[in-house]
């Protein structure tokens, strides 16, 4: 029997998987046209962290506006803040009562599910811009006294730059203060060891020869 030659294994490897790019929403162009704020779409390859869209602008931190929903109380806002820093919730709780000229007695920050539900937005993240989800923002003042930041237009491909003066007055925001300077602890590299010195052989000394005593 004549034996058929093996099938030869297909050494070619498979095409990896490209994220696919999200077109920014023209609704949310619509909107700040609509409400006046001069601004710029910026393109840019996949993010899903402030960090990211700070490495892949090439930008600082600092200039990086977070975008937070959260519930203070039965209300919902939009908190926006700098990316270098985190929420203090207790100040945030301050800041709003102080606004609102009421007590707020719990602060929850909701998960995604409650998030699409809240601000009504299918395959899109929440944006920075609060009048478009008909919600009230309210911005740290660290950023506040910031010229332009980087603001989340609602997917992962594209961000808004904008002069951080119009963002305030196209969304009325409230400013406060609950911003807490972020601690980035850097992870210290063992101290290299000290080569050993290779010893040094020993050299012994030829035994001297005692002068022979005379008889």
């Amino acid at each position: 029997m004549v034996k058929k030659p093996a099938a030869k294994k297909n050494s070619e490897k498979k095409p990896k998987k490209v994220a696919k790019v999200l077109p920014i929403s023209p609704k949310v162009i619509a909107y700040l046209e609509k409400a006046g704020v001069p601004h710029e779409v910026i393109a840019h390859k996949t993010v899903y962290t402030a960090f990211d869209a700070a490495q892949t602008l090439k930008r600082k931190l600092s200039e990086i506006a977070k975008s937070l929903l959260v519930k203070a109380d039965q209300d919902y806002f939009v908190v926006i803040l700098p990316a270098d820093q985190n929420l203090d919730i207790k100040k945030l709780q301050a800041a709003i009562g102080k606004q609102t000229k009421k007590a707020i007695k719990v602060i929850k920050i909701p998960g995604e599910e409650i998030v699409a539900q809240v601000t009504k937005t299918k395959n899109q993240a929440l944006t920075a811009f609060g009048g478009f989800h008909n919600l009230p923002v309210i911005i740290d003042e660290n950023l506040a006294k910031a010229k332009k930041a980087i603001f989340s237009a609602g997917n992962a491909n594209h961000s808004i730059e904008a002069a951080v003066k119009d963002f305030i007055k196209g969304e009325q925001a409230i400013v406060g203060k609950f911003g807490v300077k972020r601690v980035i602890k850097k992870v210290k590299k063992p101290a290299a060891k000290p080569k050993a010195k290779p010893a040094k052989p020993a050299i012994k000394k030829a035994p001297t020869k005692k002068p022979a005593k005379k008889k």
